[in-house]
């Protein structure tokens, strides 16, 4: 039987109030009864600790919860060629192409970043189940760049709380719709499910989480802006929706961007250049940074920048 797992951050809304109501809230195709007996089974954890269903969740909390589910079909290593920048026996660093899944879902088993590791590195860490070993972090299907992955659980602990400290520098380049005239800004709006579309996300205040986005600009093009972009929140598809919200979609996003192709690209121009944290196990400091893909790169050599 696999077990399918669920993670929640909680945030101010939420302080208070019990475990099992604020999962019956995170989680609402369980019922309140469900949740309690998973969390008498010891299937949810709070902060990596086992809690009664009374606790009060404070800001901050990370709530982790444990759904068993029908067997996945099995995840086979498969020996697709990896673009490495840094492997030791605890943590691996590739730049991941435009066009690669990260892990498996249902109906897509095959051919992810995760097919890949497994035939690489033998093992992974196995935190996330089956489906998503050694995943700390995602990268959306066509956005190219630097990804780690644990090849332990030790390491995957350690990696994934400095993502939830907000200690690992992520850096990424984009090509957005529009003129931005200023050299930098911040864009902090709340993301959460879109009400009208469940399959996108969208600034909405209820159910949302806090998100930061920075940018600064690099190159102005006639009609468009190349950026880098920091992260210091990863909500799913952060830069993507922030970038829509203040009217600056991201070139070739298929979601939040306009219908319409540009350049024959297929996806959004995102790529995730820089990617810097502590070693897992000997605290060192290290960073990596990728090029852009050619694809991208030939698309930035069609403009000429505006004077500064």
């Amino acid at each position: 039987m696999t077990v399918e797992l669920n993670s929640f951050e909680v945030d101010n809304g939420c302080a208070g109030k019990r475990l099992d109501i604020f999962l019956a809230g995170a989680a609402k195709e369980l019922s309140r009864s469900f949740i309690q007996k998973l969390i008498a089974e010891g299937m949810s954890l709070v902060n990596g600790e086992a809690v009664r269903a009374s606790y009060k969740v404070r800001p901050g909390d990370l709530v982790v919860l444990k759904i068993p589910g029908l067997e996945a079909p099995a995840v086979n290593p498969e020996p697709t060629p990896l673009d490495i920048y840094y492997e030791d026996s605890d943590v691996i660093v590739v730049n991941k192409p435009r066009g690669m899944v990260v892990h498996p879902a249902a109906g897509n088993y095959s051919g992810t970043l995760v097919n890949a590791l497994l035939y690489h590195c033998g093992d992974l860490s196995g935190i996330n189940g089956v489906a998503r070993p050694g995943i700390v972090h995602r990268l959306d299907k066509d956005t190219s760049g630097l990804i780690m992955a644990a090849k332990n659980d030790a390491a995957h602990l350690s990696l994934a709380g400095q993502l939830k400290e907000r200690l690992v520098k992520r850096r990424y380049l984009a090509l957005v719709h529009g003129r931005i005239g200023e050299e930098s800004g911040v864009i902090e709006a709340p993301i959460g499910r879109d009400p009208r579309d469940r399959q996108k996300m969208a600034v909405v205040e209820r159910n949302s989480k806090h998100a930061v986005t920075r940018y600064r600009v690099l190159s102005r093009f006639s009609g468009y802006t190349y950026l880098r972009i920091g992260l210091k929140t990863g909500r799913t598809h952060q830069i993507r929706v922030h970038m829509a919200y203040i009217g600056h979609p991201v070139v070739g996003d298929p979601r939040y961007g306009p219908a319409r192709p540009h350049f024959g690209l297929d996806g959004q121009f995102l790529h995730a250049a820089v990617l810097g944290f502590r070693h897992p196990r000997t605290g060192e400091y290290l960073e990596f940074e990728a090029p852009v893909p050619r694809v991208l790169k030939d698309i930035l050599q069609k403009f000429t920048p505006e004077n500064p």
